[in-house]
């Protein structure tokens, strides 16, 4: 295309997709040059900044692994991951959040009342909740995979020190739905900033701090898969997350009680001798 200039070369693109591209690709792509175009444009991008992104992207790949997700981590710290997430919640569903590079697939079962603590120090927790359907009904047999970060502020993926499954469970709910397990309290932990992701805050003056806060997934028949996180109110971070994760609905509140009043039939059962804290969170799914 001899006459493809600064003002027609988004129309040019577009007339190089074939017809037969599918749909939904042909929308996606191109919107997405045509909001790429237009940011060189409005910026007069030079080729000092283009060479500059170009680099940002060789560097999350020259760093990805298969415990180490960078690019997830720049849509996380720039707010992609939770604008999608936000998209395609249902209002009356628990708000999805951010799934977060770390998360280890394939988790041990974890019965309902088990532990997750272990031989860790810090605070006793014990959660518990229902996990309903939109009209309120529990459901029965849902998939619970939990997992957090341990005291140290690194989740196992992370951490050499920890097991693979570290601080990971994965739970099926009774008929009842109700799930419970203990675990330590979580703590605020800072993203990996050691890599590129790391530059871009440094260069946006942002610093990495994430909320303490548990991850779900919950799955179950009928319904929509639920990725999401749950956020103590007390949190220094609660309303500066550097990756935008956290949701009016997803904040929980801690209580402490005395060890005396640590329920029968859990795991740590007759074990619990200090004041532990209690949190009871429900969660709704919504409908496939």
């Amino acid at each position: 295309m001899r006459s493809v200039t600064k003002d027609n070369i988004t129309d040019v693109f577009m007339g190089y997709l074939s017809q037969d591209t599918d749909p939904r690709m042909r929308e996606v792509m191109g919107s997405l040059v045509r909001h790429l175009h237009d940011f060189a444009r409005e910026t007069n991008l030079t080729h000092d900044e283009w060479r500059t992104g170009i680099a940002f992207l060789e560097g999350c790949a020259a760093v990805e692994s298969e415990d180490h997700h960078e690019f997830v981590l720049a849509s996380d710290v720039l707010g992609l991951s939770s604008l999608v997430d936000m998209l395609h919640s249902t209002p009356s569903a628990t708000s999805s959040s951010v799934l977060g590079p770390f998360h280890v697939s394939g988790a041990p079962p974890l019965e309902i009342g088990g532990d997750m603590k272990r031989h860790y120090g810090g605070p006793v927790l014990l959660v518990e909740g229902t996990i309903r359907d939109e009209a309120g009904n529990p459901i029965a047999g849902a998939e619970l995979d939990i997992w957090q970060t341990a005291p140290n502020g690194m989740y196992a993926s992370q951490d050499e020190e920890q097991d693979t499954y570290s601080f990971h469970g994965l739970m099926t709910v009774g008929d009842d739905g109700r799930y419970c397990f203990t675990t330590v309290k979580p703590v605020e932990y800072t993203v990996p900033s050691d890599g590129p992701v790391g530059d871009i805050l440094s260069a946006c003056g942002r610093h990495p701090w994430r909320p303490s806060h548990l991850h779900y997934i919950i799955k179950a028949p009928g319904h929509r898969t639920l990725v999401t996180e749950i956020f103590p109110e007390d949190d220094p971070y609660l309303d500066q997350d550097t990756v935008f994760g956290v949701r009016d609905d997803l904040v929980m509140t801690y209580h402490q009680k005395p060890a005396s009043e640590f329920p029968d039939g859990l795991a740590l059962s007759g074990k619990v001798t200090e004041p532990f804290l209690y949190v009871e969170f429900d969660v709704t799914l919504a409908s496939a």
